[in-house]
């Protein structure tokens, strides 16, 4: 099914693939993040083109052409990546690339990592897309050379990078936002921001989100269809933040952040036959604060400071369990610093050096899952190399980790320390074409999470971390055959390895513990393409489509009758593809995206299979403009076709349902 319907779509929309780009030579230490907005986007295109790993980037004016209405849709739209989604608006979504998991999968915040010591996944429901300047996705090692330690510790990295400031005047700047839909969504969103003078600005921003959820769905009970509504699915959520940029003088620059996220919902748990009760609640709050200071000196020399507290609660309530005796609540809190020093001795050679320390730690209410309240500090270090000249780009990293585990009470996990290394090229082939090959090879392990080595009944202290390997080769090319017709195809191959990969094993029926066991191996490759073409002064096409095949194996032991299977929730075949149409009236863009059938466990008992599906929308919009004031009207239609099906087993996604919403920015 998932197939049929990208051939179809594939046949309907290769005939009009171009896409625009304005090449432009990038430094070697990315100085062109500062300039404005339509630069940075000419930048980054051919930052996609030249750089030495895969890198995949989504900026604003591509997912509103696009249709893009959240991050989980935006990730949809980028090859390998693998999204979990319980349903709904509000529920938990988090993303694993090319097989590696989602705790192998980094996520920064306007440049600086966020941290889940309990679980080492980020929910990216939490992140919202209305202050979202551009969305990247680099596999391997970045490109840009002068970041902190902990941004190059993961096999990949989405980083989250939010409307930058100052803005060109000392107007206050205004953007209002009224979202409302299907199943009780309501969602308004103000932000504000104003220049004090031509060195000091501020913005702030307030989001509120709620909705009900009680989205209906169908579900196949042997030869019968039951069909029933969800229940106790409501949101309520909000987030806000502060914002200011201060040039302390020529060179120097001072940025600070403080963000806080509040949401009170009900869990409606997985759908049974003939029953919906549940009465299951959680409260997330997540507060943090965060400042970056840099500055550049004469002589090629640049420093980049990095500060940050977090903390961050989780209240879950079950009261149909006797004596509540599944009530818990957890308590995280992280202080974080890194300072890197940027060398740029001539225009070939750039060097960096990193060093970042934190401590974590982690308590909770409920003595009998994790008593021990364990704490952790960490030491990253970081030694890069990058070299650029003519056609060639290589790039060399040593990173070197240290974990110090202790607990307040009971025993602690064991300490940690490797040294792992990696290696990137890039060369143009050809002189008069932008036509590129790279290759990368990169080393790095992952420590047990405090759930892998705590939790009751199911932690071990005794775990070794995960060691990952992962090796691509791919070929990017642009090209723009006349005014109005381009594009960029990038294909890439690629070849992981996890070794000791973390598993958790039934002791007994009641009791299962994590033990270093597993092996991973992924073979797979992905296809993107980008395209535009003009059809006058207000009228192009777009194009963008991604293809990913995956073959995502358990290679633990030949002995075992699972050896072989394809990971849980991992399908082999998935894919997007996105036609627009921008004109003077009403732009309108058609999108879909899907993926293969897939298991729901490792061991592929019978009847845990999952189907794949196709989920097909429609995105309509107009802006008004008089003066320096502007309306955009939208109208988002989802999953067009009403297609039934679950991301996770026993967790259905909605059918159609539909989106409006109007934003006024002075």
């Amino acid at each position: 099914m998932f197939r049929q319907c990208l051939l179809c779509y594939l046949s309907g929309l290769l005939p009009v693939m171009a896409n625009g780009q304005t090449h432009r030579s990038d430094t070697i230490t990315d100085r062109t993040h500062q300039l404005r907005e339509v630069t940075i986007t000419e930048s980054r295109r051919q930052h996609v083109v030249t750089s030495t790993a895969p890198l995949h980037i989504l900026d604003r004016q591509q997912m509103l052409s696009l249709g893009v209405t959240d991050v989980a849709d935006a990730l949809h739209r980028i090859p390998g990546v693998t999204l979990r989604d319980y349903g709904g608006a509000g529920g938990m979504k988090t993303v694993s690339v090319r097989g590696f998991g989602a705790k192998h999968t980094g996520v920064s915040y306007d440049g600086v990592m966020l941290s889940d010591c309990q679980s080492g996944e980020i929910d990216l429901s939490r992140y919202s897309l209305e202050n979202v300047d551009h969305l990247s996705l680099v596999i391997g090692d970045n490109d840009d050379i002068f970041i902190p330690a902990r941004n190059a510790s993961t096999p990949a990295l989405l980083n989250i990078q939010t409307i930058g400031l100052p803005s060109d005047d000392t107007r206050p700047h205004l953007v209002a936002q009224m979202k409302t839909g299907s199943f009780g969504y309501v969602s308004p969103f103000l932000r504000y921001e104003q220049s004090l003078g031509s060195r000091f600005a501020i913005s702030a921003i307030g989001e509120y989100t709620y909705a009900e959820n009680d989205y209906p769905y169908e579900l196949q009970n042997g030869y019968q269809i039951v069909k029933d509504r969800r229940t106790n699915s409501r949101m309520n959520s909000g987030h806000g933040e502060l914002n200011f940029v201060w040039n302390t003088s020529p060179g120097s620059r001072l940025s600070g952040k403080v963000y806080y996220y509040d949401n009170d919902r009900q869990l409606p748990g997985q759908v049974r036959y003939y029953t919906n009760l549940s009465k299951e609640t959680i409260h997330d709050q997540n507060f943090f604060g965060q400042l970056l200071y840099q500055t550049r000196h004469q002589g090629g020399w640049s420093l980049r400071w990095h500060a940050k507290f977090n903390w961050n609660a989780s209240i879950y309530q079950d009261p149909l369990t006797p004596r509540n005796y599944n009530d818990a609540g957890y308590w995280q809190r992280e202080a974080y610093t890194s300072a890197a020093i940027l060398y740029v001795p001539t225009s070939e050679w750039a060097f960096d050096y990193s060093a970042d320390y934190s401590f974590n730690n982690l308590t909770g209410s409920a003595g009998r899952t994790i008593n021990s309240r364990p704490y952790r500090h960490s030491v990253l270090q970081s030694a890069t190399a990058k070299y650029r000249s003519g056609r060639l780009t290589a790039l060399a990293r040593l990173l070197y980790s240290l974990y110090l585990n202790d607990t307040k009470d009971g025993n602690s996990a064991q300490n940690m320390r490797r040294l792992s290394p990696s290696l990137s090229l890039s060369y143009k082939l050809l002189d008069d074409y932008d036509l590129y090959i790279r290759a990368s090879y990169k080393n790095i392990f992952r420590s047990p999470t405090f759930n892998e080595s705590y939790y009751f009944h199911y932690g071990s202290t005794d775990l070794e971390p995960e060691s990952t390997d992962q090796y691509n080769l791919g070929v990017t090319w642009s090209s723009e055959a006349d005014d109005n017709c381009s594009f960029t195809v990038t294909a890439d191959g690629y070849y992981n390895q996890v070794k000791d990969m973390i598993v958790a094993v039934p002791y007994n029926m009641f009791i299962w513990t994590c033990i270093n066991v597993g092996k991973v191996r992924v073979l797979g490759t992905n296809l993107n393409a980008h395209a535009t073409y003009r059809l006058g002064a207000n009228h192009q096409l777009l194009f963008s489509g991604n293809y990913t095949y995956q073959q995502t194996e358990d290679r633990t032991t030949t002995e075992s009758p699972y050896y072989g299977n394809q990971i849980a929730y991992m399908p082999k075949h998935s894919g997007s593809i996105a036609l627009g149409w921008e004109n003077a009236w009403v732009s309108l863009s058609l999108h879909g995206s899907g993926i293969s059938s897939r298991w729901a466990n490792n061991q592929h008992f019978e009847g845990t299979d999952m189907d794949g599906y196709w989920d097909t929308g429609l995105t309509a919009y107009h802006t008004f403009r008089w003066g320096t004031q502007q309306l955009e009207a939208r109208f988002d239609l989802k999953n067009l076709f009403d297609a039934q099906y679950e991301i996770v087993r026993f967790y259905p996604m909605p059918g159609r349902s539909w989106q409006v919403s109007l934003k006024y920015q002075l």
